[in-house]
C-alpha cells in the first residue's frame, strides 16, 4: 500500500497536539483523526483511539508493524513541516478541544 495524500488541519489552541491528519492509501483507503503530538523528544504521530468504559484509549486503525508505522509517520511529519513552513499552504485553522490520554 501506498500513501497517496496526507491533509493537515492545524490546531488552533496550545498544547501538545499540533495537528489532526487524514491519511490516504492507493486512492481508495483514509483514516482520519490522526494526531501529531508533540512529545519530549520531538513530534510524532498517534493514530485515532476511543474511550474505553474502563477509561483506557484503545486504537481504532494502526499499523501492524515498525516499517508501516515509520512510512506513515514519516510522511505525516513531512507534510507537517512542509505546510508549517509554506505560507502557499492552507491549513485549516480550528479550535479544538483535546480531552488528555
Amino acid at each position: 500500500m501506498q500513501i497517496t495524500d496526507v491533509r493537515i488541519r492545524k490546531i488552533s489552541a496550545e498544547g501538545k497536539m499540533k495537528a489532526i491528519v487524514s491519511v490516504t492509501f492507493d486512492n481508495e483507503f483514509v483514516i482520519h483523526d490522526i494526531k501529531v503530538i508533540e512529545g519530549q523528544n520531538g513530534l510524532f504521530i498517534a493514530m485515532p483511539s476511543r474511550k474505553t468504559p474502563a477509561g483506557e484509549f484503545k486504537d481504532i486503525a494502526h499499523p501492524i508493524n515498525t516499517d508501516t508505522r515509520q512510512k506513515m509517520q514519516e510522511a505525516i511529519l513531512n507534510e507537517y513541516e512542509s505546510a508549517k513552513n509554506n505560507a502557499d499552504y492552507r491549513i485549516e485553522e480550528i479550535a479544538y478541544e483535546v480531552e488528555e490520554q
